[in-house]
């Protein structure tokens, strides 16, 4: 049984301007492609085979010797939840219990937005800024370097913002910035990170 690469859930040119049509053509055809492939080829001879995504995860998290697999495995979930995360004409204050527990956790929908951008921008190299559900019930922003990834720190995501470099350099070059300012104010899924809670 092989992981398969999952449909993405709107057209490819759905997210412009923010996010262009060949920056998903690469970022999703290519890039999250490839780790689905790297993937496949190593959990056979892990006896991984017939393990789902977040077994495979849990299994590898934290062991050395499975690295190559933690990290494809965590980069197929990260990207199929950042997918998500993301919505034609979402972003702005949300609604609900999720901008409730926004407020509740950093005061204003301001301060949570300045404290996300801040952990995105802060993120030395590649990696992704998260909001979190803590195991108190809080809600939280982690921010994990490379393939890590929430689970593997006993977290539940609700939604990310991938700052690899190549989710955002075609678009917006080195400006991480602007990129995280658009995916708040033009595209962020609130509806998504709330059905997470």
């Amino acid at each position: 049984m092989s992981i398969v690469l999952p449909e993405l859930p709107y057209p490819k040119d759905a997210l412009s301007p923010v996010i262009s049509e060949r920056t998903l053509e690469f970022h999703y055809g290519k890039h999250h492609q490839a780790y689905l492939t790297n993937l496949n080829k190593l959990t056979p001879d892990a006896g991984l085979a017939e393990a789902s995504l977040e077994d495979v995860i849990q299994k590898t998290a934290n062991d050395s010797s499975k690295a190559g697999i933690f990290n494809n495995a965590a980069q197929v979930w990260n990207h199929t939840f950042y997918w998500h995360s993301m919505k034609p004409g979402g972003g702005g204050e949300p609604r609900g219990k999720i901008g409730d527990k926004i407020r509740e956790s950093f005061g204003s929908y301001d301060s949570f937005v300045a404290d996300f951008k801040a952990a995105g921008i802060g993120q030395f190299g590649s990696g992704w800024v998260w909001l979190v559900l803590d195991q108190n019930g809080k809600i939280s922003i982690l921010k994990t370097a490379n393939a890590d990834l929430p689970m593997a720190h006993g977290k539940k995501a609700l939604l990310t913002a991938d700052v690899w470099e190549h989710a955002y350099y075609l678009d917006f070059q080195n400006r991480r910035p602007d990129y995280l300012s658009a995916f708040l104010e033009r595209l962020v899924n609130w509806e998504f990170a709330e059905s997470n809670l």
